[in-house]
């Protein structure tokens, strides 16, 4: 399957894989192709893999992640283009420091903004060198093609690719290899939230979602109990979700059963009764209601961290459970480790999560919903619903603003989106990797496996939905602003991670945003353009520093490997509860909301750090 992606394995408009080209897990087992064939092209962030023996990256003076701007410098040696218009691309390039053994070391090349929907791309390598500075010799398969002594039909589409290399500056002499790869479509990513979502409002009698107006009926409901927490009141109760799973429920380990369009199909009166705990102020009148997402296989009792920003926000603040990455649904996502045949089972239980906060959300804001009940009478203002998530609930969040009818605005933080991207630096997928390793042994089949199951992924979170996420919304779908919340250094979501998003969804930096010398890029936040002027309506990526090594305390920048950060205090958690950050949040998430600065025109410091 390498190099990958690849458009040698799509047929007729789609991928066309057979398990026996698959890798396998310990117990021979392949990785079924079938689910990975419904797609029509690869992923807006596929990271390509391939397999380069001897390669020095330094010495050949290809792009690091601490200097994205050689990307476009004219001798780069890792190239990507557009094949329609040309263009190079931003990129970064590594080998993969997971591999255990040398000759198992792959090269990783990321995009540093994702690939477009539906565009063709094309790869190409030249001048490389080993540690010696010598030109590695490409291989002779791809040398008979290279060099025209190649006959077939597949050799008439590398003279397509030459060519278009040659247009774009790149000497066909000159290249180690050189393929292409065409990007899922719009419809391929998030057809099959977009349908359930549509039906399941439709059930409710609204059918136009992109006006930003309640109708139909309200979700069903029942609060199931109420306790006095001092300033605010938690409410517990449960709603229910048409649910298009396999299952009756919704269980974890259920899938989608798809149509001959591809589309999720529902049997007949099955549901989803989901939780929820909400937060209502004692005083007051009038909140703002906001949903909230919570971390990494937690639950909707994390709601319960807000109830200072409910009280004095005069916040109305309710969660669920992630549907899919939630606490019920570890055993399954261990298993998964086991057999990755199974990993559709937990993109399509996500995107029924997605759907059970849209219901979640209508109800806080439906007269005939939550705002029927006397825990919530006069307590909520309805004309507009916010969210906020944080770590996965950032991550998941992005998906979920991008499809969302009833809210235009939302506060990620501490995210980022592609798991793929983000596994393999970070901590916490330490112990799902450990089962995935023990499972699929050698590190190029690792590399390859952690890349290709983005293909599945993308349709349960934020990394198939962002170019819609603030522009270029879907149909039927209203405009999103964003604020993205980084905390710098961060050991549990890689901060290269969150500034694709930013480049992705078009978010402006706020400046400064670090102190001189504190990260290791050579030009920081490229290509992230700057807020020019306070306060900002649009959306914003803000990033709070805990500061530099000292004693206990502080953190180092992010490594520049593919590895989890490994020394320092972990920022993650300890920057979106600082009072500067929790006016953003405030500031942000109103009707008229736009980014301030609360940090004094100076970085936003964290944990007690006031800067050097």
């Amino acid at each position: 399957l390498l190099p990958w992606p690849n458009d040698h394995f799509r047929k007729d408009g789609r991928l066309a894989l057979r398990d026996s080209m698959m890798p396998r897990n310990s117990a021979g087992k392949p990785v079924r192709a079938a689910d990975y064939n419904r797609s029509d092209g690869f992923s807006p962030g596929q990271i390509v893999v391939t397999r380069v023996p001897g390669l020095d990256l330094r010495r050949s003076g290809a792009v690091p992640v601490t200097n994205m701007a050689r990307a476009f410098a004219p001798k780069a040696p890792i190239v990507v283009i557009d094949a329609r218009t040309g263009r190079r691309q931003l990129i970064w390039a590594e080998l993969d420091a997971q591999a255990e053994r040398p000759r198992e070391r792959t090269l990783l090349i990321h995009p540093g903004a994702n690939w477009r929907e539906g565009r063709h791309y094309i790869v190409a390598l030249r001048n490389l060198r080993d540690r010696r500075g010598r030109e590695l010799n490409a291989r002779r398969a791809f040398r008979r093609f290279r060099d025209g002594r190649a006959r077939s039909r597949r050799a008439r589409h590398f003279e397509g690719i030459f060519r278009r290399l040659e247009r774009a500056g790149i000497r066909r002499r000159d290249l180690y290899l050189a393929w292409d790869f065409t990007v899922a479509s719009r419809r391929s990513l998030s057809g099959r939230m977009l349908s359930i979502r549509n039906r399941a409002f439709a059930g409710l009698g609204d059918r136009d979602l992109g006006d930003l107006r309640v109708e139909g009926a309200a979700p069903p409901f029942a609060v199931t109990s109420t306790e006095d927490l001092g300033d605010v009141r938690r409410v517990d109760g449960n709603f229910t979700v048409p649910c298009y799973l396999s299952r009756p429920g919704c269980p974890p380990g259920s899938r989608f059963r798809l149509n001959r369009r591809g589309l999720p199909v529902r049997s007949p009166g099955n549901v989803q009764v989901e939780r929820f705990i909400c937060l209502v102020p004692e005083s007051g009148a009038n909140g703002r209601p906001l949903i909230f997402g919570h971390g990494l296989f937690g639950g909707a009792e994390e709601v319960l961290r807000l109830a200072t920003l409910a009280t004095t926000g005069s916040i109305v603040v309710c969660a669920t459970d992630w549907s899919g990455m939630s606490q019920e649904d570890l055993p399954t996502a261990f298993g998964i480790g086991e057999d990755l045949s199974r990993f559709p089972s937990l993109a399509d239980r996500n995107q029924q999560g997605f759907l059970n906060f849209l219901f979640l959300g209508r109800l806080m804001v439906h007269p005939q919903g939550l705002p029927s009940r006397p825990e919530f009478a006069g307590k909520i203002d309805t004309r507009r619903l916010f969210y906020a998530g944080a770590s996965q609930g950032g991550i998941l969040g992005g998906a979920l603003t991008a499809v969302a009818p009833d809210f235009e605005r939302s506060a990620l933080i501490v995210p980022a989106m592609n798991f793929s991207l983000l596994i393999t630096r970070a901590a916490p997928f330490e112990p799902f990797k450990d089962v995935l390793y023990e499972s699929y042994e050698g590190g190029v089949e690792r590399a390859l496996l952690t890349s290709m199951i983005q293909i599945l992924w993308d349709r349960g979170e934020a990394n198939g939905y962002a170019w819609h996420m603030t522009r270029n919304p879907y149909p039927d779908t209203p405009r999103h602003t964003v604020l993205l919340h980084e905390a710098f250094g961060d050991h549990q979501v890689a901060n290269v991670a969150t500034e694709v998003e930013a480049r992705v969804i078009g978010a402006r930096l706020h400046t400064p945003a670090l102190d001189p010398g504190r990260g290791r890029d050579r030009r920081p936040f490229y290509r992230i353009k700057r807020i020019p002027t306070l306060p900002w309506s649009g959306s914003a990526l803000v990033v709070y520093d805990i500061g530099p090594r000292r004693g206990a305390e502080g953190t180092p920048p992010p490594p520049v490997r593919n590895v989890p950060p490994e020394s320092g205090v972990d920022p993650h958690a300890r920057t979106a509860f600082e009072s500067a950050a929790a006016a953003q949040f405030s500031e942000f998430l109103k009707l008229d909301g736009a980014f301030v600065d609360t940090c004094g025109g100076r970085p936003c410091y964290a944990a007690g750090w006031t800067g050097p």
